[in-house]
């Protein structure tokens, strides 16, 4: 078996040339070097051998009858752009390997070639057409990531947020996002970064709470070299960094009133100035911003600045919280499982039924991240093959405060019991509802009663759906 120095030895490659004797030549010269060769002798031939079955690498002649190795060029781009083209040709000249090279073609070789140059060539051109692919591959595994694909659920609430999410993907306008801690904000913001036009643009995160007050400004808009005590260098900011893609400011309720005036200039003007400079810089991005805040009271508290509240919100996206979105909670929890299974090479097969009731039954003050954090644990902990509920944390299990009655105190001018149970009765009904998507056989087991009195208790309550 012939041994091939070439990391690429699985290679196909296809040689297009109207000399016999030429293509004899070089597949002899490659399949010795580990390649998969195919020869043809015009152009016309070589198309529909494309057609039928991809290659990595056509060499091709530039002068041949019927169809020119420039025209083949641009037809492989057109049909296959990962595919890499080696022009030949016996006639040098820039003009022709300028015009190559504008349509695509990676190099360019006169006859007589040297073999090892030849090999050489094909080597490099191999490689480049391996980092496209990965390159490919990684904006991929991008949009996988960050399309809708890790924004789980199918609670109704839910499917209204990727719907709007996929109509305003396609627009500039800013949008708003909103919504508790951990309601999964940022995932929301990538995916309309990635689900747009703006996919191949850069995405920039900036944590507006985590930057302290005296660095914001030229944290957002870059410095010039000596602008302050430390500036050492000119250094672009998050806005130039941005600049064609997605500027995603996490926690925006923190910019100071400050700096919110020179939010609002790039906002509405599409320029700004580093700290130190006089220069405008013009800017193209999408900004998305996201809060846990309530902002409108914000404003009218005087500690948001009305007008940038209405430039921020053209488009707003809330997400709800978990515990209204209970259906979506097993399936968040075998996302979870599955994912930290990879990550720490587990085999578990499932969640038992007691330790999906107890996750059913709780609260999530954190929401999707707080859920996470407790599969996360679940698997490190878990030593049988299904996720148990002993590896669940005690605080699931621990009788709620209302229950035990920690936080309920009697009015000093007492109250009405029998309607005040009923109104508790209502409420856990109504939640036990919601997180098991309206299921009430799943829901009659979370509060711990038969269907038949659960059957009863709605229709006490007048709770049955309409």
């Amino acid at each position: 078996m012939p041994s091939s120095p070439d990391p690429h030895p699985a290679a196909r490659l296809l040689i297009v040339d109207d000399e016999a004797s030429m293509c004899e030549f070089l597949e002899i010269m490659l399949r010795k070097n580990g390649y998969q060769v195919d020869s043809r002798q015009s152009a016309r031939e070589a198309v529909k051998e494309l057609e039928a079955e991809t290659c990595d690498l056509v060499i091709t002649d530039i002068n041949m009858p019927e169809m020119s190795g420039l025209e083949l060029l641009s037809l492989v781009k057109e049909k296959s752009p990962g595919t890499e083209v080696i022009m030949i040709t016996a006639y040098a000249s820039t003009d022709t390997a300028i015009q190559a090279m504008k349509r695509g073609a990676y190099d360019y070789i006169t006859k007589p070639f040297n073999n090892d140059e030849i090999l050489l060539t094909i080597k490099k051109a191999l490689k480049n057409s391996q980092l496209q692919r990965e390159n490919r591959r990684l904006q991929e595994e991008l949009e996988k990531r960050y399309g809708f694909g890790n924004l789980i659920g199918k609670n109704p609430a839910m499917l209204k947020v990727y719907e709007l999410i996929q109509r305003v993907a396609q627009t500039s306008a800013n949008i708003l996002i909103t919504g508790e801690s951990g309601t999964g904000k940022e995932l929301a913001a990538r995916a309309i970064h990635y689900t747009g036009p703006r996919k191949d643009k850069p995405f920039v995160t900036v944590n507006c709470g985590a930057i302290p007050e005296q660095l914001m400004e030229s944290e957002f808009f870059g410095h010039e070299k000596g602008a302050f005590t430390g500036a050492v260098k000119t250094r672009d900011g998050y806005f130039a960094a941005a600049d064609g893609g997605t500027i995603f400011l996490d926690e925006i309720g923190e910019v100071p009133p400050a700096l919110q005036v020179k939010l609002l200039r790039v906002i509405q003007e599409k320029s700004f100035k580093r700290v130190g400079s006089n220069v405008d810089r013009t800017v193209d991005v999408q900004v998305v911003s996201a809060t846990n805040r309530d902002l409108e009271s914000e404003v009218s508290e005087g500690n948001f600045r009305e007008d940038l509240f209405y430039r921020l919100n053209v488009i707003k996206i809330d997400l709800p919280p978990l515990r209204e979105r209970g259906s979506d909670i097993p399936l968040l929890a075998n996302h979870f499982l599955q994912k930290y299974n990879r990550e720490y090479g587990r085999e578990i097969g499932g969640i038992s039924r007691e330790a999906l009731n107890i996750l059913l039954g709780y609260a999530y003050p954190g929401n999707i991240r707080e859920l996470e954090n407790i599969i996360e644990r679940a698997v490190i902990l878990e030593t049988g093959s299904t996720l148990s509920a002993d590896s669940l944390p005690p605080i699931l299990t621990r009788p709620a405060a209302v229950a035990n009655g920690a936080d309920l105190q009697l009015p000093a001018d007492g109250l009405d019991l029998e309607e005040t149970l009923a109104e508790l009765e209502r409420r856990f009904i109504h939640q036990a509802l919601e997180r098991c998507g309206h299921n009430k056989t799943q829901a009659a087991k979370l509060l711990g009663l038969s269907f038949r009195s659960f059957r009863y208790r709605l229709e006490k309550l007048d709770l049955q759906r309409k």
